[in-house]
Formats: C-alpha cells, sequence, structure tokens
C-alpha cells in the first residue's frame, strides 16, 4: 500500500499537529502520522505560558474558560525563605495570562486543529523507518505499519518532518544523533486530589532538596504545583543532568519524599494520588543537528528545542512547527530541486537566528545553578528583591516585546543578540 503527500509529518503532538496545521492552512496535501490513538497521555506539567498561549490562538484553538482551559496571572516562587507572586508581563507581543490543560486532550485538540485545516490525519500509524534515494541517502518517506492489523504503508513525499519527540528514531535512522554536551533534564509528575486545584498562579520552588540517608542536598532543579481547576493538581520536578547524583537518584523517590514534606492539608500523599508516577525526558538547547539536511526536517523536541532556562517544551514546539511550516511552503513554491534545497536549509539558520544566542545564554545559566551554592545564594537572597524577579521572569520565561519595550526588554534583547548562535 502506498500513499503521496506534499509533506509528510512523523508525529502528531504539539509540533508535529502545529507543522500540519500552518501546512495544510498553505494549500499543501499533508499527511499526519501519530503512533498512538487519541486521547493518549505525556508526562508534562500541562503549564503554558503565554508564549505558548499565542501560537493556540494563531491555531484558532479555543482557550477560553468554557471550553475547559484554566487561567493563570502569572508565576509564584517559592525559596529560602520567602514567597513572590510575579503576574506575566504586559507586552504587544504575547497575552498576558498562561493556560492550564491536560495533556491527555490538549494534543488531540491540536491535531483536530490540523485535520480541520486539511491535514490527513493517521492514528496508530507507527512509522519503521525512513524510505531514502540510494544514489543520495535523501528521505522521500516513510515505512509505516497502519492499524491494528498493522498493514505494511510506504508513504512518500519531498520533505519529511521529524515531530516524533526527543526519542526521534527518525532522526537517528537518518544518522543525526543528540550533542551530549548540550543540557538535558528530566520531568517527573504525578497527580493529586488537592484543594489547591483552582490556584490561578502557577507555582515554581526554586530549592529541590535530597534529604534522603539525613543528609541535605541542593539539587539543580525546580518542583512546581500547577492547579487544574478539576480538583487536582499537577505536581512534579524538573532536575538537570549536571547534578552529580543525576543518575543515581531514583527521581519518583525524590518526587515521593518532597510532597512528604508539603502541609498535610494539601494531600499530597499516596491514598489522593490519582494516576502513577510517570518521567521524561527534556532535551534542550538544540541538543540535535543540523534542524534540516537531506530531506529531514526537525522540530519540537526531536530537534532538542526545550528552553534551558525553565523546561517549556511546548511553546517551542509550536514555534518550531510554524517556522517549518513557512520554510517548507515558500521551498515547494519553487521551481527547480536545487532552488527548493536552498530555500529548506534556511530553516536552520531561522532557527539559529530565532533561539541561538538566547539558548547559549541558558547554557550558561545551566552551568551556574548546577553550583549548589550559586542556587542557594540566588534563592536566599534573589527572591528579596521583586525588580530583579520581574527581570528573570521575562528572561526565564523569554517574554519580551522585539521592538518598543521596556528597558528590561531592551537588556535581554540585547543579551540574546550578542551572545553566540550555537
Amino acid at each position: 500500500m502506498a500513499e503521496t503527500a506534499d509533506v509528510i509529518v512523523v508525529g502528531a503532538g504539539p509540533a508535529g499537529s502545529a507543522t500540519a496545521f500552518h501546512l495544510a492552512q498553505a494549500g499543501l496535501d499533508v499527511a499526519l502520522l501519530e503512533k498512538t490513538a487519541f486521547p493518549r497521555e505525556k508526562v508534562c506539567g500541562d503549564g503554558l505560558t503565554p508564549r505558548a498561549v499565542k501560537q493556540l490562538v494563531a491555531m484558532g484553538i479555543d482557550v477560553s474558560e468554557e471550553a475547559g482551559w484554566l487561567r493563570n496571572r502569572g508565576l509564584r516562587v517559592i525559596g529560602g525563605g520567602q514567597r513572590l507572586q510575579l503576574d506575566w508581563p504586559e507586552l504587544a507581543s504575547y497575552p498576558d495570562y498562561g493556560l492550564v490543560r491536560k495533556r491527555d486532550d490538549f494534543d488531540e485538540q491540536l491535531a483536530q486543529a490540523a485535520v480541520k485545516a486539511g491535514a490527513r490525519l493517521a492514528e496508530r500509524c507507527a512509522v519503521t523507518g525512513p524510505v531514502r534515494d540510494e544514489r543520495t541517502g535523501r528521505i522521500t518517506g516513510v515505512e509505516a505499519r497502519l492499524g491494528d492489523d498493522k498493514k505494511q504503508v510506504t508513504y512518500t513525499a519531498p520533505v519529511v518532518v521529524a515531530a516524533d519527540g526527543n526519542s526521534s528514531r527518525l532522526s537517528l535512522a537518518m544518522g543525526r544523533h543528540r550533542d551530549e554536551r548540550r543540557p538535558m533534564g528530566v520531568a517527573v509528575r504525578t497527580y493529586f486530589t488537592t484543594p489547591r486545584h483552582d490556584d490561578d498562579y502557577l507555582e515554581s520552588w526554586f530549592e529541590l532538596w535530597d534529604r534522603r540517608d539525613g543528609r541535605e542536598r541542593l539539587l539543580p532543579g525546580y518542583g512546581w504545583i500547577f492547579g487544574l481547576g478539576d480538583g487536582t493538581s499537577n505536581v512534579g520536578l524538573g532536575v538537570l543532568n549536571s547534578s552529580p547524583s543525576f543518575k543515581e537518584l531514583d527521581w519518583r523517590e525524590v518526587l515521593k519524599t518532597w510532597c512528604a514534606s508539603m502541609p498535610e492539608e494539601w494531600q499530597f500523599t499516596p491514598e489522593f494520588m490519582t494516576g502513577p508516577i510517570r518521567g521524561a525526558a527534556l532535551p534542550m538547547a538544540f541538543n540535535r543537528k543540523p534542524h534540516y539536511a537531506r530531506g529531514l526536517m526537525l522540530v519540537g523536541d526531536s530537534g532538542g528545542l526545550v528552553n534551558p532556562f525553565n523546561g517549556e517544551g511546548i511553546a517551542y514546539a509550536m514555534e518550531s512547527g510554524r517556522i517549518a511550516a513557512e520554510v517548507i511552503s515558500q521551498a515547494l513554491a519553487r521551481q527547480t530541486p536545487a532552488q527548493r534545497e536552498l530555500a529548506l536549509r534556511a530553516y536552520s539558520k531561522v532557527l539559529r537566528e530565532t533561539y541561538g544566542g538566547y539558548y547559549t545564554l541558558g547554557r550558561a545559566f545551566v552551568r551556574l545553578i548546577s553550583n549548589p551554592q550559586i542556587m542557594r545564594i540566588a534563592a536566599e537572597r534573589g527572591l528579596s528583591h521583586p525588580v530583579l524577579m520581574r527581570f528573570l521572569l521575562k528572561l526565564l520565561a523569554n517574554l519580551t516585546d522585539p521592538t518598543g519595550g521596556d528597558a528590561m526588554d531592551r537588556v535581554i534583547n540585547g543579551l540574546t543578540k550578542v551572545a553566540p548562535r550555537a
């Protein structure tokens, strides 16, 4: 069985669905291949910053409370014995609110938006490998097993987009491996029935202590509590691989210990847990490159686009999908293969110009907070300076106006421009 398309998108998470949506909006025939079936669960904090909200609005998603979304006003930061609430900044470029929604139907909404725009979604379609031109090595399609009967299908297209997540087997099959020098994180989370479910701030705990064996070690990462408005909260932690104890720790046990230290009335105990503890990797700061070569384009986690400052992935997944769609749409309108290839190669350059300097700053930030003493001082002294924390909120969440912003915006934008775009 054979199928043809203008573009094949492998993976219907936020990156893949955003890519397919914008490609279909441009009038292209898009095959969106998803190995599982919706609804399906994904490990995530379920919290969305204004950057992600902007992309949802651009896709025509109804983000009203009536449609099941819980809005949040900003970020509450706890650390060093202090507590500070920071509202999302008022900007021309982004809305002034974030959202919370479980991933089990969030991804399905995005996939259905892509279908509504004209993309062809194939669920239970497991891609088994690339189809390559024997002479050039260029990818020309993918082999897949479709449906419960695992029917063999060959999909062919001039361009293939890998949106298959951190492991990105398609990228690996095309010889693109992770750069182990780039930071990697892990997210571990669960859900609790709790009276804290309707909190209108995302809550981050800057101090994440490992208190096993009677010792106290400050880990490079943070804990979170995100109310979902449905009687439950998403409670989890994110930790960087720069921790000396990263490989030796059982992060599920660390999460259990951290939850047990919380006030009893919050109900972060096993009897109120509504699901298992699950974990996932956070590929950060362009940890897989090149983002385009030989017909294959990487978006979202497959290209390591997670923000190293805060572990946010959904906004960058959707943004990279939009950028990829714009580049592909322009490329496929060119008249010769050489002209199309020239246009497609611009994708990597656009990503470097958009995120390269910011991610370089993020890698430096990761190195700093990997030092427990620096982390402790930052938590104890930084939270006592609200102006400094508002600056850090803009920096860590990557929320600035590119033109016409305030002094903080100009400083952050200036830093990202002068930082190497690696």
